[in-house]
C-alpha cells in the first residue's frame, strides 16, 4: 500500500535537518558525555509555582475533555496580554488555544492555503518550516536573506517571489539568527503582503526575549489585523515547553473556523494545562523577564569570548535564546564543522545548513547550558575553528 505524497514527503526527500542532534543524543545514549548546545530547550524547569498549580487543578478534576477552543480564562488572558503589548484590541474571540506553537502554525497554514498555493517563508528558518507547509499540502518557497544584513528580509525579496503565493511565513525575534526585525522591516514586509494580498503568519513565540531594539508585532501595524494570524506559545516565555500549550490570534471569522478545525485534529488542550498557563501568564513581564535572563547574560559572556579571536563572526544576537556564528574562514560547511566539533571535543552545535541555504557555513549555538560551561564550551568552538582555519 502507498502513503499519500503528503506524509511521505514531509522533508522533501531530504534531511529533517536534525542529524547532528540526534548522532549527539546517540553519543550520550551509550554513555559518552556532550555538552548540548542544540535543542532550544531551558537549562532550568517550568517552575514549583505552575506545576503546583497544574498539581491542584488536575487534582481538583479539571482532567476531563476541556473546551476545544480553549477555556474562557486561558483565551482571555492571552487577548489580554496581546492587546497590553501591541495595543491591538484583542477578545477570546480571537484567541484559540493550541497543542504548542507548532500547531498553531499548521492551523494558520491550513486556513490560508489550499493544496498546491505557493506559501512563502524566509530562510533561515526554524527547521519545521518546510514540512509544516507540506503536511498542509502548499507548495513551500524560501525566500533568502543575506548574513551582511543580519538576515533582515528585503522587502524587494519577498515581492519578487510573490507570484502564485497565499501566504508568508514570518518569525522575529528570529530561530535561528537571533535577528529582531526592525520597524523599517516590519513595514516593508507589511506593504509587500498588502500588495499581494496575502496572509502573513507571524511566528512570535520569542516575543519576551529581546535583547536590542523592540518587538513589533506586524498585526500592529495599519491594515493588517484583518490579514495576520499570529502564533504563540508558553514554551519560551515560561519555560513550559513540555507542557505543550500555545495560541493561535487572528480575526475572528479565522478563528472560528479554525474551531472546527481542531475539533476533527488536536481537539483541544488538556484543561490542567490551561488553568496553569493562567496562573503563569497572570504572573507578569516581571516573571518572563526573569526567565529570559540567563540568556540575555550568556549573550553577553559570548560576545566577549568572541571579540577576543577573528575566526568566528557573530552575527547581531537581538533576540532568543540563540547565536548564529559565521564560521566560512574555515573554509568549512556548518555540516562538516558541526560534526568535527562532536567527534573531536564532544561539543554538539546545529549546523546552519539545518535552517536552510541562506545559513550555510554557520552554526546555531543554544544557550541553554550553565554560565560556565556554556563559555567553557565556546572557547573550545573558537580554539577548534581557529585550529581549522590554519590548516
Amino acid at each position: 500500500m502507498a502513503l499519500s505524497q503528503r506524509i511521505s514527503n514531509l522533508t522533501g526527500g531530504g534531511s529533517d535537518g536534525w542529524d547532528v542532534f540526534i548522532k549527539a543524543r546517540k553519543m550520550i545514549a551509550a554513555g559518552t558525555p556532550v555538552v548540548e548546545l542544540t535543542i532550544g530547550e531551558h537549562d532550568i524547569r517550568t517552575a514549583a509555582p505552575i506545576l503546583q498549580d497544574m498539581h491542584e487543578s488536575a487534582m481538583g478534576g479539571h482532567t476531563g475533555y476541556a473546551m476545544v477552543p480553549g477555556t474562557d480564562s486561558l483565551r482571555d488572558t492571552v487577548a489580554r496580554r496581546t492587546q497590553d503589548r501591541t495595543g491591538v484590541p484583542t477578545t477570546r474571540d480571537n484567541v484559540l488555544i493550541t497543542p504548542g506553537g507548532q500547531s498553531a502554525l499548521f492551523a494558520a497554514h491550513a486556513a490560508a492555503c489550499d493544496p498546491g498555493d505557493v506559501a512563502l517563508y524566509i530562510d533561515p528558518y526554524y527547521a519545521t518550516y518546510p514540512g509544516t507547509l507540506r503536511g498542509v499540502s502548499a507548495v513551500p518557497r524560501a525566500i533568502l536573506t543575506r548574513a551582511e544584513d543580519a538576515f533582515q528580509p528585503r522587502a524587494e525579496d519577498i515581492a519578487a517571489a510573490c507570484d502564485g503565493a497565499k501566504s508568508l511565513l514570518i518569525n522575529s525575534p528570529n530561530n535561528p539568527t537571533g535577528t529582531v526585525y526592525s520597524v523599517a522591516t516590519m513595514e516593508g514586509i507589511a506593504q509587500v503582503v498588502r500588495d499581494h494580498d496575502l496572509w502573513l503568519i507571524s511566528d512570535e513565540v520569542y516575543d519576551s526575549q529581546v535583547w536590542e531594539g523592540s518587538h513589533l508585532s506586524p498585526r500592529a501595524l495599519p491594515g493588517m489585523a484583518e490579514r495576520t494570524l499570529v502564533v504563540g506559545s508558553m514554551s519560551k516565555s515560561h519555560a513550559m515547553t513540555g507542557s505543550r500549550c500555545g495560541w493561535l490570534i487572528g480575526p475572528e471569522e479565522v478563528i472560528s473556523h479554525l474551531i472546527t478545525f481542531a475539533t476533527h485534529t488536536t481537539y483541544g488542550v488538556p484543561g490542567f494545562i490551561q488553568d496553569a498557563s493562567v496562573f503563569a501568564l497572570n504572573q507578569g513581564p516581571e516573571f518572563e523577564a526573569e526567565v529570559a535572563a540567563p540568556f540575555q547574560r550568556r549573550r553577553a559572556i559570548a560576545q566577549e569570548i568572541l571579540s577576543g579571536q577573528n575566526t568566528v563572526g557573530l552575527i547581531p544576537a537581538q533576540g532568543a535564546m540563540y547565536l548564529m556564528l559565521d564560521i566560512r574562514a574555515t573554509g568549512m560547511t556548518g555540516d562538516d564543522f558541526a560534526n568535527a566539533l562532536l567527534d573531536t571535543h564532544h561539543i554538539a552545535v546545529m549546523p546552519g545548513e539545518s535552517f536552510g541555504a541562506a545559513a550555510a557555513g554557520h552554526l546555531r549555538v543554544a544557550m541553554t547550558i550553565d554560565d560556565a560551561e556554556f563559555g567553557a564550551a565556546l572557547r573550545t568552538l573558537c580554539r577548534f575553528a581557529d585550529s581549522c582555519a590554519k590548516e
